[in-house]
């Protein structure tokens, strides 16, 4: 460790190029010289500060296997000090050297720098369902992304042995984001872990139960949800703010609440009036996850954010408020035709967003719902995780997917 410090005095671009190039490689190759640790299993959490609803089902799933051992390691990208990053980082090659099994589920190009040994499984287990707006190599050269070359240079995806899909339909935008043309089999339609919550009665019911408690302001109405996207960059991400709050309220306030969730990359969310404090309630860095606030809510308004492929299992009005579309289309794109896509009203006004809660609490149809789920979300059905687990583990762990008919 004692040449740490010296070294993180050099600039950050110049420090980032040489641990991928030449420090982080070197430190694996090195750890990698001890034999593999049999059953040894190593979740990596890229950015978040504890077991994400990414990788919860899996982790508890394998839990019950006797023969296999079980950690989870924290980078902290984004979170923490430029030096503990990189601590970490060093810590987590070492212990990924000798495992059999490591899980991701975000973009890592640490884990992606080094020479994978033989024996080592790198599971992709994505954050996201679907595919909605670009990322990965599916951005280079557009205003969001970096160019291609740099991309290229320190890819964020390669090492991987799988990578799991919500639906076969989307499996060649994932093969296109994660530059993996020259090994499309690797990316497969065995679900979603993450979705098989809401096929549990008991966590829709205990998720309510559990907003209302956390938002006792909410006094027994309905939930609104507001969950939109990003817009600009990750280190400088900003949440929307053309959400007439006061209109809504207006409206709806006797027997609706509006709970809002911007994306945790957002550090500041917009303000909400004071005069809508006991109608509308910003929880964007609480403890409510955005999987137990789907299930509490009885309608979601959206705008580009993939969390409305998960919602669609619920199969509840959903709404997308896009009064940006045309300037985030053009800085980042989007792999489908946006108005074909949507599976519900998009609207550029808080009014029209009205008239549609005004409809939907009057009949609401699931059609279009349905047939989006069935598009986009296909291997979602309560299994995935126990799909994922037999083709990692085989033979080496219990089979616990249902029998025909079940």
């Amino acid at each position: 460790m004692s040449i740490l410090k010296p070294l993180l005095r050099i600039p950050k671009r110049l420090m980032r190029e040489f641990c991928l190039s030449v420090w982080y490689p070197r430190v694996y190759r090195r750890a990698a010289r001890q034999p593999l640790v049999p059953g040894k299993v190593v979740f990596v959490e890229v950015r978040e500060p504890k077991l994400s609803d990414s990788f919860k089902l899996m982790h508890e799933r394998l839990q019950r296997e006797s023969g296999l051992s079980l950690s989870v390691l924290f980078l902290g990208e984004s979170r923490v000090r430029y030096t503990q990053y990189h601590r970490n980082c060093l810590a987590m090659l070492r212990e990924i050297a000798t495992a059999p099994y490591v899980f991701l589920n975000d973009a890592s190009n640490v884990v992606s720098c080094v020479p994978l040994r033989e024996g080592s499984q790198v599971v992709q287990l994505w954050h996201g369902c679907g595919a909605f707006k670009k990322w990965g190599m599916s951005t280079a050269d557009l205003k969001f992304g970096g160019s291609r070359k740099q991309k290229l240079r320190h890819p964020f995806y390669s090492n991987l042995s799988l990578v799991t899909t919500s639906s076969p339909e989307v499996n060649w935008a994932y093969i296109e984001a994660m530059h993996l043309e020259d090994m499309p089999q690797v990316v497969q339609a065995l679900g979603v872990s993450r979705t098989d919550i809401f096929f549990r009665p008991d966590f829709l019911q205990r998720s309510h139960a559990r907003v209302e408690k956390a938002l006792p302001g909410i006094a027994g109405r309905k939930i609104l949800l507001y969950a939109p996207t990003f817009r600009g960059r990750v280190a400088s991400a900003e949440g929307p703010d053309q959400l007439d709050i006061e209109r809504l309220k207006q409206e709806f306030g006797d027997r609706w609440a509006l709970v809002i969730k911007h994306h945790p990359f957002v550090k500041q969310p917009p303000a909400i009036p004071d005069s809508c404090r006991d109608f509308a309630f910003d929880v964007t860095h609480g403890d409510l996850a955005i999987d137990e606030l789907m299930a509490a809510s009885s309608a979601c308004i959206s705008d580009y954010s993939s969390l409305v492929f998960e919602y669609s299992l619920l199969r509840r009005p959903l709404a997308f408020f896009a009064y940006d579309r045309a300037d985030y289309d053009d800085w980042r794109g989007f792999y489908y035709d946006y108005d074909e896509l949507t599976p519900g009203p998009v609207c550029t006004t808080t009014e029209e967003l009205v008239a549609w809660l005004t409809a939907a609490e009057r009949d609401f149809d699931a059609m279009q719902i349905d047939a989006f789920r069935e598009k986009f979300m296909s291997a979602c059905d309560g299994h995935a995780t126990e799909r994922i687990a037999q083709v990692v583990f085989g033979s080496a762990i219990a089979t616990n997917l249902p029998t025909e008919g079940e």
